[in-house]
Order: structure tokens, then sequence, then C-alpha cells
């Protein structure tokens, strides 16, 4: 759920909420015991990167290595009994993870808000 609301904050281009979310979400993985210890460590950096900025262009950049780690660690262990979708942008060549399979972009807010397919689904 934290993932989800730094990706909210970016797709509505709020780039203080993204910070807090993402601040908000390394405090969550920092006392997180059930995912290893290695799978924490990569995503707290990459959250960490997000949250020490304010620049929005920036953490929209950023968000892409955080996206893909947690996609990672999806598949390796069921963190949602609900789907978990994938997306992908072809503009930025990014994907990002969604609760929902319709299509809200994060990477570039509401200049091209719809850009963007489902690729690949876990259940």
């Amino acid at each position: 759920n934290g993932y989800y609301a730094i990706k909210d904050a970016l797709v509505s281009g709020n780039a203080n909420l993204a910070n807090s979310k993402a601040t908000e979400f390394v405090e969550t993985l920092t006392t997180d015991s059930t995912l290893p210890e290695v799978n924490r460590i990569t995503l707290i950096k990459e959250a960490a990167s997000i949250a020490n900025i304010k620049d929005i262009k920036k953490q929209r950049a950023f968000f892409s290595a955080l996206s893909e780690s947690l996609f990672a660690v999806a598949k390796a262990q069921k963190l949602s009994s609900q789907p978990i979708y994938k997306a992908y942008c072809p503009m930025v060549k990014a994907s990002w993870l969604s609760s929902s399979s319709s299509i809200k972009n994060p990477y570039y807010g509401s200049a091209m808000l719809t850009c963007g397919n489902v690729v690949e689904t876990l259940k």
C-alpha cells in the first residue's frame, strides 16, 4: 500500500506528497520483518531516493527502479491477496505496479495519464 501511495502522488504530480509517502514507505520497510533483508535494503534505498528530493522529474526517474525491484519481490513471494498489475509506458520505457488494471501513468501524470498498458498480472 505504501508503494501505491507513492505512485498515486506521482500520478497527481504532487512532489511533496510523493516525498512524504516515500518517507512513510521507508519507515514501514525498516520495521517489516516479513521481507528478506536483501530485498528490504534495496527497497529502502530506492524509496529513500524519492524521499530525499522534491523534484518530481527526479522522483519519477527513481520510481522506475523502485517499481522493478518491488515487482521482483512480488514475483518471489506473495505480497498481496489482491492482483498486482505491472503496467509499462513505452514513452519512458519504464514500468509501474498497480492494484487496478486501469492505466494511470505516474511518469507523465496528467500530460499522458493513460499512456501504457498492463504487461503482466500477479494473482
